[in-house]
This record gives C-alpha cells, structure tokens and sequence, in this order.
C-alpha cells in the first residue's frame, strides 16, 4: 500500500514492491553509517558513571559469611573512617548516588536507622558513586543526611568494589563478616530490620 497526492491508500502489485532498491549515492551511505552508530553513541554516553570496562563481569553481592575488610577513608564532611571505628560493631555499608532514583526513596530510611540506632553502637559507611565529590556532598547537605560518607574514589573501589545494582546494602557483623547483603531498594521496614543485627 501506498499513499496517492490525495491522501489516498492504494495497493501495489507485488512486482513493484519487490524491486531492488536504487543504490545509493555517497553522501546518503556516509549520513546512513553516521545515523547507524547514533544511537550506540547515545547509550554510550548515558552509561552508569560506575561502569566498568565493557568486558567486566559484574560483581556480584559479598557472600554472607565471607570476610569483609576495611580500610581508612576520607569522609565526604571531613573527618575520616578509620577501620577501628567498627572493630566489634556492626557496620552498613550503602553504595549509593546522588541521581539514583532508587536511592532517593531509601536513602531516607538509612538516615532514620542512623539515628535510631547509632547510640547503640551502629556504624555507617554510605559509599557515593556520582561522579564527582561535590555532587554527592550537596546532595547530603541538600537533604540534611547526617550519616558518614564517603565519595568512592578508584582506590577505594578496589577496596570496596560497588556489586551490580544500586542502591546495595551489605551488613557486616561484630565478627567482620558478611551477615546481610541486598541489591536494590530496601522498604522502610527492611531498613529498620538492620537493626536486628546489634
């Protein structure tokens, strides 16, 4: 079927519908190859800032059970995370960013745990993701997060490599072994069951 100059539909016959295409010239085949990579450029360029090279595996959650080590980090408000902070405590690690929609809706909820619970010897790491440190640090002043943060430089992310998803939470117990890990968004009262662990 096609369309007539008066708008309308008539049939074909087959024969000229099966006709080969007329080749085309050189300006369309090079504007043809330029749309062609278009849309894997796009994408490209809309890749998670986290991604790695394109032939790595993702990483997958830590085991529960396996150790879990720490190392010294800067802290995004200043101070720093040392690994005897959380020797004989329970320590949460939140990977996490400032654009993650996901992250937006628990990131609330881990600032109620830290405050609900960090008395009673709960210890927070969230790991920020976003490209760059300043992002992530308004971000927290913007919502009035108080819990310790870190910006996940590449030195750390081979300390802590972010597994596949975000956000992700993993627990590490008073003995520095994996109790919990979860990948995507936690509901309120996942994030309040963390407490189990103290």
């Amino acid at each position: 079927m096609t369309l007539t100059s008066a708008g309308r539909c008539i049939a074909l016959p087959l024969t000229d519908i099966m006709k080969p295409l007329a080749p085309m010239s050189a300006p369309d085949r090079a504007r043809r190859r330029w749309l062609g990579w278009l849309p894997a450029a796009a994408a490209a360029s809309m890749a998670a800032p986290w991604a790695g090279a394109k032939d790595a595996p993702p990483v997958p959650l830590p085991a529960v059970g396996s150790a879990l080590p720490l190392v010294a980090a800067p802290l995004l408000d200043g101070g720093r995370f040392e690994p005897a902070q959380a020797e004989g405590r329970v320590l949460v690690l939140y990977w996490w960013a400032s654009w993650c929609p996901f992250c937006a809706q628990q990131s609330p909820e881990m600032q109620k745990l830290w405050d609900a619970q960090r008395a009673r010897g709960l210890r927070m790491l969230a790991l920020s993701i976003d490209k760059k440190p300043g992002d992530a640090t308004a971000y927290l002043q913007k919502k009035g997060y108080t819990f310790p943060a870190v910006w996940l430089t590449p030195e750390l992310a081979r300390a802590w490599p972010k597994p596949d998803g975000l956000p992700v939470t993993v627990v590490r117990g008073k003995d520095g072994r994996v109790v919990q890990a979860e990948k995507g968004q936690l509901f309120p009262e996942d994030v309040a069951q963390l407490a189990r662990w103290l």
